[in-house]
């Protein structure tokens, strides 16, 4: 699978496509307008960069429990429970005058209450596309994220500017309704693979096997660290842009989802099946790279080029999802992806908390230097133990595998 018009000839595809567009102006909106309310009320980095990216740090607790669910329930009804929590967050942030510190816990809720789910949607698309068409399919729900994040944060800019901030959110919980309607009548219900009961245990006992594998843990690692300590320099935007006197976070954040949009067509659309894992270190590479640049404090103009150029190395992410696909069983789909997901959110509020905390110290612009090369310095310890994961060694453990078999 190859085009576009082939993953969109699904129709519940395109409702899933929708879903996600929505979801993503309701993340930027939501997102960029709790930032400026927290940057006003307090001028702290730290906390700015956690109400941008630290959220995610609450699904910890779920996706070390009950993150199973993501198999056992139906998958419309398990991807229905975070649209539907954020429209609630939402409708409460809306309220006036709500002290900088209840946001925050406001803000939690979503993620709490999807934090067993998370694995839902990458579930379902697997289940609507065939197997050829996972990479296709992620690389255009990305697509989906990039335009959005662009569309999203320009938006939010220009709305915070001129509506009152409760206006904005009360905006944001009217697409998370919206949202919760498409999943409900544009998408068929589909039964767990696992079954309801024992449901913390199974959940743990997978996790064990997942990350104690030398095959997936590696991917695992190499999808959450290095890109997370990257977001924790888009998590500094909005203090390097106070810090250069020009108020531009919101086209920094534009910017970047905009590299993050072309590396997803260029992979999904463009790179031959057969060349996706020869292009996957150099990509985790560009991602770090022109970051180092910061250090030199560029203008806006050299910013928004390192920016755009580093976010297309996100692309990396694909193929090595792809491989989770291959070496992992079937029937745990939803949990599979939803350590992948959980993970990636983790390190990104970690990493943003990172970056955060090191801009109480340093400037900005220098703590983005220090986090991108400590990206760099992750990616090449983990290139060694990715080679298990690649296609050709997947082939050559299965062979080994069947071979042992036979003899036993």
């Amino acid at each position: 699978m190859r085009t576009y018009r082939e993953v969109f000839s699904y129709p519940e595809f395109r409702v899933l496509f929708i879903v996600r567009c929505v979801t993503m102006g309701v993340v930027s909106l939501q997102s960029l307008a709790l930032a400026s309310i927290t940057y006003a009320a307090t001028a702290s980095p730290l906390l700015t960069a956690l109400v941008l990216f630290g959220g995610p740090l609450i699904t910890m607790l779920g996706s070390a429990t009950v993150l199973g669910a993501s198999d056992s329930l139906g998958v419309r009804r398990a991807s229905l429970v975070m649209p539907a929590a954020y429209g609630v967050a939402c409708l409460l942030q809306a309220i006036p005058h709500l002290p900088w510190w209840s946001r925050l816990v406001i803000l939690a809720l979503p993620y709490l209450a999807g934090s067993a789910t998370s694995g839902s949607t990458m579930r379902l698309m697997h289940q609507i596309l065939p197997d050829d068409g996972f990479v296709l399919g992620r690389a255009t729900l990305n697509l989906a994220v990039g335009v959005m994040q662009v569309v999203g944060y320009a938006a939010g800019g220009v709305l915070i500017a001129h509506l009152p901030v409760s206006a904005v959110f009360l905006l944001a919980a009217g697409g998370a309704l919206a949202v919760v309607l498409l999943l409900r009548f544009g998408i068929s219900e589909r039964p767990g693979t696992q079954p309801s009961g024992r449901l913390v245990q199974r959940t743990r006992a997978v996790n064990r096997h997942l990350l104690g594998s030398p095959v997936t843990r590696p991917v695992y690692l190499a999808l959450w660290i290095p890109n997370g300590l990257i977001v924790g320099c888009e998590a500094l935007f909005l203090p390097f842009s106070t810090e250069s006197g020009v108020d531009a976070a919101g086209l920094l954040f534009a910017v970047t989802a905009a590299g993050m949009l072309t590396g997803d067509v260029v992979m999904g659309r463009l790179v031959p099946p057969t060349h996706r894992d020869r292009v996957v270190t150099p990509l985790r590479l560009l991602l770090a790279l022109p970051y180092l640049g910061f250090a030199l404090d560029p203008g806006l103009p050299v910013a928004l080029v390192l920016g755009f150029v580093a976010s297309v190395g996100y692309c990396a992410s694909l193929p090595l999802q792809e491989r989770l696909v291959h070496t992992t069983d079937p029937a745990n789909r939803g949990q599979v992806f939803g350590l992948a997901g959980s993970g990636l959110m983790i390190g990104q509020a970690t990493g943003a908390a990172l970056g955060g905390a090191i801009a109480e110290v340093l400037d900005a612009h220098l703590t983005m230097a220090l986090l991108a090369a400590a990206s760099l310095f992750v990616s090449a310890l983990l290139t060694p133990a990715l080679r298990r994961s690649a296609p050709a060694s997947a082939r050559h453990n299965d062979e080994q595998r069947a071979r042992g078999s036979m003899h036993a």
